[in-house]
């Protein structure tokens, strides 16, 4: 009897894509390891992202790192490519 335990950050995961998890594990066992699929058991357990850490730092803090480099980046990019000339002009 195969149990698995998904951990997710609870960040607006809609039932549609909880049951796809829960089915494309399911046929995984069943196509690598033969088992049946009444006996498969699957908990999906959703964290607060406050409540995950790695990295060093709780999940909301890497994420606001991250979004603040890629904003950064953008706005680097933006600088570094010259403005399109008016065929007007």
């Amino acid at each position: 009897m195969p149990y698995v335990n998904v951990r997710i950050t609870k960040d607006g995961v809609t039932t549609a894509q909880k049951r796809q998890i829960v089915e494309e594990i399911t046929q995984t066992l069943v196509r690598v390891l033969g088992k049946r699929p009444e006996h498969t058991h699957i908990i999906i357990d959703e964290v607060e992202p406050e409540n995950w850490g790695f990295a060093g730092m709780l999940t909301t803090e890497y994420r606001r790192r991250d979004e603040q480099e890629q904003r950064f980046a953008s706005e680097e990019l933006n600088d570094e490519v010259p403005a399109a000339k008016n065929p007007a002009n």
